[in-house]
């Protein structure tokens, strides 16, 4: 069993949509829900088919999903491969409600 003593960094999503110019919005929801809207900026890669080869190195990598459960997973896994990542809080639900842009 893995346990970590540490909590999983999240972000609040007006410090994602604030993110420094370069670092990757990764979202890692199904299609569907890609096409359903989306932060402009984000990258789809679907945590179904997620690789680390999909991550860029050497930056931090925030990650997004519907709600924050599944990007949270992600962003554990990422941490757990070496990769400096982030949950982004309350995900997309949040990212709208917070009345964020949204494309479609």
């Amino acid at each position: 069993m893995n346990i970590s003593a540490s909590p999983l960094p999240t972000v609040t999503v007006q410090e994602a949509n604030e993110r420094p110019p370069g670092t990757p919005l990764v979202d890692v929801r199904e299609d569907d829900e890609w096409n359903d809207g989306h932060a402009p900026d984000a990258v789809s890669v679907p945590m179904s088919r997620i690789s680390i080869d999909d991550i860029p190195e050497g930056r931090p990598v925030y990650c997004i999903c519907r709600s924050g459960n599944r990007s949270g997973k992600v962003a554990e896994a990422l941490i757990g491969a070496g990769v400096d990542a982030v949950n982004v809080e309350g995900g997309m639900i949040a990212w709208a409600d917070a009345g964020l842009p949204v494309t479609r």
